[in-house]
């Protein structure tokens, strides 16, 4: 973690001990025109498919103050979901950052202690953004030199890889800029764009959510087209991430939180189809699976 400003050693090591495992300081501001147009284009081509939030507030979502008045800096925090434990060959499958409990009740406890202590030693206010806030989190990502998008349209902390959550805090005290990288770019190796089984991943960096299995065993609601297979893949897709170079010596994850809940290791198809509602709320609670509700993981399995 880079400490170079030494008025935020302190913040940096308390951040550190809280479960972060790395963070960047950006002053809060609106959100570029470039930044603003690309992703209006985005959404003008429908790439955003059936999740139409992402279009809603974009007075908010430009530009932090709208969500908390006075905002001075953008503290932003990656945390690690790295680990090796794996399902048994053939099981269904779940993308690894589903594997333990629900990153957005984990990692906002984790932040708001972290927020805790900011207000304590620097004042001001503070608000947390776990995910659920209409706030460009990849866009502060980079801004405040937190982690580089890759062409996946990932981003990447280069000792972290990919596999780690997103969170802000969004503060009114002014905090000196810290940050984490001066890497740019991916290594373009084109692995996602070629491996991505559904070609969501355009040549110019853009995500076609359409075609993106994630987007499809998660958030899409309705049935899948006749015929659709997910390739064994039950909830998200971790194609992506199993190929990019960045992930080979990825740190692993210090919460125990993310790892896999033992009881996914018997999951079967079989069992998915015959679960009740009772049953499934009973075995994902707490656990990021609920998005996909009941139905959603019987029409996955349906498609396996």
């Amino acid at each position: 973690m880079n400490s170079r400003n030494s008025p935020c050693d302190d913040l940096l090591a308390f951040s550190r001990d809280a479960g972060i495992d790395a963070i960047a300081i950006t002053p809060a501001g609106p959100v570029d025109s470039e930044t603003i147009a690309r992703y209006n284009g985005w959404i003008g081509n429908g790439y955003n498919a059936g999740m139409d939030y992402l279009n809603r507030y974009p007075e908010i979502r430009f530009n932090p103050e709208g969500l908390l008045p006075g905002a001075q800096s953008i503290v932003c925090c990656a945390v690690s979901y790295n680990h090796a434990d794996s399902q048994p060959q053939g099981a269904p499958k779940i993308a690894s950052y589903a594997h333990g409990d629900d990153y957005h009740e984990v990692l906002r406890e984790i932040l708001e202690n972290l927020a805790a202590y900011i207000r304590e030693t620097r004042g001001g206010e503070t608000r947390v953004c776990v995910d659920t806030a209409p706030i460009m989190e990849r866009y502060w990502a980079w801004r405040s030199g937190l982690a580089f998008r890759g062409r996946s349209g990932l981003m990447i902390v280069p000792e972290l890889g990919t596999s780690f959550f997103l969170g802000e805090i969004i503060t009114t005290a002014s905090l000196p800029a810290v940050h984490h990288t001066d890497t740019v770019g991916c290594f373009n190796c084109g692995k996602c764009i070629v491996n991505c089984p559904g070609k969501a991943i355009m040549p110019n960096g853009s995500i076609d959510a359409r075609k993106c299995l994630s987007y499809l065993t998660i958030e899409h609601r309705g049935e899948l087209p006749e015929g659709f297979s997910t390739g064994n893949r039950l909830y998200g897709c971790d194609e992506c991430q199993r190929v990019c170079p960045h992930n080979k010596e990825a740190a692993m994850t210090r919460e125990k939180r993310f790892l896999l809940r033992p009881a996914y290791e018997s999951l079967t198809a079989d069992k998915i189809l015959a679960m009740t509602q009772e049953e499934f709320s009973t075995l994902f609670r707490r656990s990021a699976i609920k998005r996909a509700k009941l139905e959603g993981l019987k029409r996955n399995a349906r498609h396996l």
